[in-house]
């Protein structure tokens, strides 16, 4: 955990933006040992007992947002990724529109939270990548769901920092590293938390490096958008309370370079903000 990384305000709601002021914002998190989880409002956490995903119900304890540390939302069992999911990017990438989404599975290990190190994997000398992205959180246990059904199955929405080696990702012709580049332990960065919103066609995404723009893409220009792609999968698999379908990523991705702080911010999400700080790295940033 980086201290003092993620309470900038008095509050600490410079990480929750509010969209509307009926938004629910789950959140994890550990104090004095022990994990809990809350709704979130105004920067204090409305403790709940019992399972996130299961009628939970208020314990009445609160805390302050500056007294606990973030986890990750969820503890999902597969983060399913999305690729080539974006108008804009298949058009600059002259890349095919995908008549079903191309998708990948990103291992639980590889989770961490809102403020966690992204740490480089040891034995690999090449570079990472960020890539901002809107993931969906499974609420309930979710197969062969109707498209007018889906949104039932969701609990709400987060934001993911989807990072990549990206030169092992190509690194054999014959067989495209995809599950092996983005499964590293600390390349599955969620948070901060899961919010509850009717609409997530409307949001934007942005990504601030080192205090810099990256990327700011609508959600609205997917090829298939967040209820599709939830829908569409679960034609295929299961999907268990607490997985996450990350959405896919647009223009500006580039490598990340040692002392670098990505943050991934969707209004009426939240700012999910994360350090790479490797021990020891040569890698340049393009």
């Amino acid at each position: 955990m980086i201290a003092g990384l993620y309470i900038s305000g008095d509050s600490g709601t410079d990480i929750l933006e509010v969209r509307g002021s009926m938004t629910k914002k789950w959140v994890r998190y550990e104090h004095a040992g022990e994990q809990g989880f809350g709704l979130l409002a105004q920067g204090v956490i409305n403790g709940h007992s019992g399972e996130l995903f299961q009628n939970s119900q208020a314990s009445g304890e609160t805390l302050q947002l500056q007294e606990v540390r973030l986890l990750a939302p969820c503890e999902p069992t597969k983060i399913v990724a999305m690729w080539n999911n974006f108008h804009q990017l298949a058009e600059a990438q002259d890349l095919i529109a995908p008549e079903f989404p191309f998708y990948f599975i990103k291992p639980a290990s590889c989770v961490v939270g809102h403020g966690d190190e992204i740490l480089h994997p040891e034995g690999y000398d090449g570079r990472l990548i960020y890539e901002g992205e809107l993931g969906v959180v499974i609420g309930k246990t979710c197969k062969g769901v109707s498209r007018d059904e889906v949104a039932d199955y969701v609990l709400g929405y987060t934001c993911i920092n989807d990072v990549t080696a990206i030169h092992l990702l190509f690194k054999y012709d014959a067989f495209p590293q995809w599950t092996r580049a983005k499964s590293f332990d600390t390349f599955g960065v969620i948070g901060p938390c899961i919010a509850e919103l009717d609409d997530p066609d409307t949001l934007y995404v942005k990504t601030v490096v080192n205090g810099e723009e990256r990327q700011n893409y609508p959600v609205s220009d997917m090829f298939f958008s967040p209820l599709d792609l939830v829908s569409l999968i679960a034609g295929d698999m299961t999907l268990d309370p607490g997985d996450v379908i990350a959405c896919g990523t647009s223009l500006g991705v580039k490598t990340m370079k040692p002392d670098t702080t990505v943050s991934v911010i969707i209004e009426g999400v939240g700012t999910l903000t994360n350090r790479y700080q490797p021990d020891t790295a040569s890698q340049s940033e393009d």
